[in-house]
C-alpha cells in the first residue's frame, strides 16, 4: 500500500532558472518519508530519540522528468520495493498539480543504532510497519 503526502514548494527552492533546484526533490523524499513515520503512529523524532534508531540514506537516484515551480503542491507517493535485514528500499514519484509526473527516486536507508551508529536488525515494530507498505 503506497503512502501519499503533499508539499508546497517554495520559494526557497527554485534555482536562478524559476524551477526546483534537482537537489531539493531528495529533501521533498525525506519530508515524506518522516511524515511516512508521523502520520502513523509513530513520530520520527521519537524513533530518533526515544527509540534510539536511526535511517541514514546509504544510497540515493533520482530521474527527473518535468519541472515544479515556486507555490505549486507537489503529492509524494512513497512505496516499499524491499526490506532487508538492516535496511529498507524506499521508492518516491513526485507529481505535479496537474497530474505529471515531476520526478521519481529511490533512497536506500539502513538502519542503525543512535548511539554507536552501527547497522542493527530492523527493530520489529518498525518492520511491521514496513511490511503493511511493502510492495513487489
Amino acid at each position: 500500500m503506497a503512502f501519499e503526502t503533499q508539499i508546497k514548494v517554495r520559494f526557497g527552492d527554485e534555482d536562478h532558472a524559476r524551477i526546483v533546484y534537482y537537489p531539493r526533490f531528495f529533501h521533498f523524499f525525506h519530508c515524506a518519508f518522516e511524515d511516512f513515520f508521523d502520520e502513523q503512529g509513530y513520530p520520527y523524532r521519537e524513533c530518533l530519540d526515544g527509540d534510539g534508531v536511526g535511517w541514514p540514506a546509504v544510497q540515493a537516484h533520482a530521474d527527473f522528468e518535468r519541472p515544479v515551480r515556486f507555490g505549486e503542491v507537489i503529492t509524494v507517493r512513497l512505496t516499499i520495493p524491499r526490506i532487508g535485514t538492516k535496511s529498507i528500499t524506499f521508492d518516491y514519484v513526485v507529481t505535479r498539480p496537474d497530474g505529471e509526473r515531476a520526478c521519481t527516486g529511490r533512497v536506500v536507508v539502513a538502519c542503525i543504532g543512535m548511539d554507536d551508529y552501527a547497522g542493527r536488525p530492523i527493530p520489529d515494530k518498525y518492520r511491521a510497519l514496513f511490511e503493511k507498505h511493502l510492495e513487489p
